[in-house]
């Protein structure tokens, strides 16, 4: 049986594609989710992905993963990244291998977006890549919780 691994997404982020796409790009949230299934596949992962524009449901949803025994946690928590203490929290309280992704740079943009309370709770941080962000964070996060290659390519 594949591990799971939780893709969250946090407000606003249903309206990728059509959301600013000189800032975000024309890539829509099932792209993302496409492209983080493929991706974990080929470390023998499953992809749980999700997205609420809600806090208290992506606290929810990390509460979940603890539950569920999630190998890790890719997160764009969107502007809770720079708001939310209380998803900070629930990350660090549920010990899970976790890596913030961001679609868009937020260090050349608006200073409020500079500080991130979630990159805290993560053992990594990507932000400028576009959706390939979250490819790279898959990437990332197998290594980190030794989850080989298969070799088959997304």
């Amino acid at each position: 049986m594949a591990r799971t691994i939780y893709v969250l997404n946090g407000p606003n982020l249903n309206l990728l594609g059509t959301r600013e796409p000189e800032t975000y790009g024309h890539a829509s949230l099932s792209d993302v989710e496409r492209l983080c299934e493929a991706t974990a596949a080929q470390f023998g992962l499953a992809a749980d992905c999700r997205q609420s524009n809600r806090e208290g449901e992506l606290i929810d949803f990390v509460h979940e993963a603890h539950g569920e025994k999630a190998a890790g946690i890719v997160i764009n928590a969107g502007g809770y990244s720079h708001t939310s203490i209380a998803l900070h929290d629930a990350l660090v309280a549920v010990k899970i291998p976790t890596v913030e992704v961001h679609v868009s740079n937020i260090y050349a943009r608006e200073s409020f977006r500079h500080h991130s309370f979630t990159a805290r709770a993560a053992f990594a941080t990507l932000c400028g890549f576009g959706i390939d962000g979250y490819r790279l964070a898959i990437n990332g996060l197998a290594a980190k919780i030794g989850a080989k290659d298969s070799g088959a390519k997304a």
